[in-house]
């Protein structure tokens, strides 16, 4: 049985922003903190967190959604990719992210709390200051 949930902040950015850096290796890097790999092409493979999360996108829609398989050096290698939305909607001064984290394996809910820690959290105080 697969898992799943979804999350939302608001980030003190334009969706274009927010898109541009999450899509580009300096600019995941600057808003997270941590490492980062990325492409902004379809296809593309991408790491954060320095390697502890690797995937490729599987399809984006400029400044609106990005599509990615998931995954982490915590999935056992049985374990198949999880797939990650991430959609960006103007709102007000600036962006309501949502994300939808499907496909889950079993111990996947601790997720739910990353999201919020490792992302969300630096991504706010990042474009608080930029």
């Amino acid at each position: 049985m697969s898992l799943q949930f979804t999350t939302s902040a608001h980030i003190s950015a334009k969706p274009a922003a927010v898109y541009a850096a999450w899509l580009s290796s300096q600019g995941h890097a600057a808003m997270t903190g941590s490492e980062a790999v990325c492409s902004a092409e379809v296809g593309g493979r991408f790491q954060a967190w320095g390697g502890y999360i690797e995937g490729r996108n599987l399809e984006l829609k400029e400044n609106e959604h990005i599509i990615q398989s998931w995954r982490t050096s915590d999935f056992a290698p049985s374990e198949l990719d999880s797939h990650v939305v991430i959609r960006l909607k103007a709102d007000g001064d600036g962006t309501e992210v949502t994300i939808t984290h499907t496909e889950l394996p079993e111990h996947g809910m601790r997720y739910l709390q990353g999201w919020a820690d490792f992302y969300f959290s630096p991504m706010a105080e990042y474009f608080s200051r930029n």
